[in-house]
């Protein structure tokens, strides 16, 4: 008999995203200081800090791959998992 694994259970949702779902972004929480700028220009609103001031994928569904995160992001924590 073989165990079935849950495909949540292979590919865990990185930290930092809401996990519903293929996000639009892979924010990868080691790499990221928060310093807010990602926060700060995203004209969606798509990001809320975290208690550390890091971005969470709130609302991913208004992401529309602006590219203004992932340019300005000094520390090159986010990508596009679109482009």
């Amino acid at each position: 008999m073989t165990e079935q694994t849950s495909e949540s259970e292979k590919h865990p949702p990185e930290a930092g995203t809401t996990g519903g779902g293929r996000e639009p972004l892979t924010i990868f929480m080691h790499w990221c200081k928060g310093c807010g700028i990602c926060i700060d220009l995203c004209p969606h609103q798509v990001f809320t800090a975290d208690r550390d001031g890091k971005p969470l994928i709130t609302s991913p569904e208004k992401c529309t791959q602006c590219a203004i995160c992932w340019l300005h992001c000094p520390d090159l924590a986010i990508i596009s998992n679109e482009k």
